[in-house]
């Protein structure tokens, strides 16, 4: 989807305007995300807002939303250049820091989540991770869209669906997979299939606590906040 204002022409443009400041302001970004879905977040807001003089409504998900951050123009420029316009890392072909980066050398189990109704990263584009990375993928498609499918609270509207193989087409794996009721962040599902039972929902390890009988809890892993089984690694992807 962003690969619409990513050509060559308009990065320059913007790595221009960046070099002035050194940052992107975080409006401009958000801008360009409200753009990909205009009818629910820009002219929704024209119709209720401005033309009939309604205050936006109290809502968790929008207050988050309106926190924007700047990007270092730097940083902004690299990310543009090498994961859109040059999609290298998926090619086997992204360096950082003189070290040659590789999805495939990633063997340790890994928990992907895309959101069925996500306007930045469509579902489909997520689902390729399964055949990007090089260990044992267990995908996971929630309900939502780009923030809420990854907050995901209970409810009654929220679903998720998996699957217990990965096929090569996106289409392929729905087709075969399981609608599930509830949030698919019950942290335990991702370690169910490990080396101990996961603990119970609410009842999550502390890091550097201890369980029963003096057994060490275990270890968190980076970016998902999941405790994976005492010997074993779970990396999380966040697609959305």
């Amino acid at each position: 989807m962003l690969g619409a204002f990513t050509d060559e022409k308009t990065v320059a443009g913007l790595e221009r305007e960046m070099a002035e400041k050194g940052f992107l302001e975080g409006s401009q970004m958000a801008g360009t995300f409200d753009m990909l879905r205009a009818n629910d977040l820009i002219f929704n807001y024209v119709v209720s807002n401005w033309l009939m003089g309604h205050d936006p409504p109290a809502f968790d998900i929008l207050a988050w939303n309106a926190d924007s951050t700047r990007l270092p123009a730097a940083m902004h420029s690299f990310y543009l250049r090498c994961l859109y316009l040059r999609n290298e890392l998926t090619r086997d072909e992204m360096e950082l820091a003189d070290q040659h980066l590789s999805l495939s050398d990633v063997k340790n189990d890994t928990y992907v989540v895309g959101a069925v109704n996500d306007h930045i990263v469509p579902w489909h584009a997520s689902y390729k991770a399964t055949r990007l990375l090089g260990g044992s993928v267990r995908y996971i498609l929630s309900s939502g869209g780009h923030i809420a499918g990854i907050v995901n609270p209970p409810g009654p509207k929220a679903f998720y669906e998996t699957a217990d193989h990965s096929p090569a087409a996106a289409g392929d794996w729905r087709a075969a997979d399981t609608r599930q009721s509830g949030s698919w962040s019950n942290w335990g599902r991702a370690t169910r299939r490990g080396s101990r039972p996961a603990a119970r929902h609410g009842q999550q390890p502390v890091p550097g606590d201890r369980g029963r009988a003096g057994r060490p809890r275990p270890r968190l892993t980076a970016g998902g906040g999941c405790p994976a089984p005492l010997g074993k690694s779970i990396s999380f992807a966040y697609y959305s």
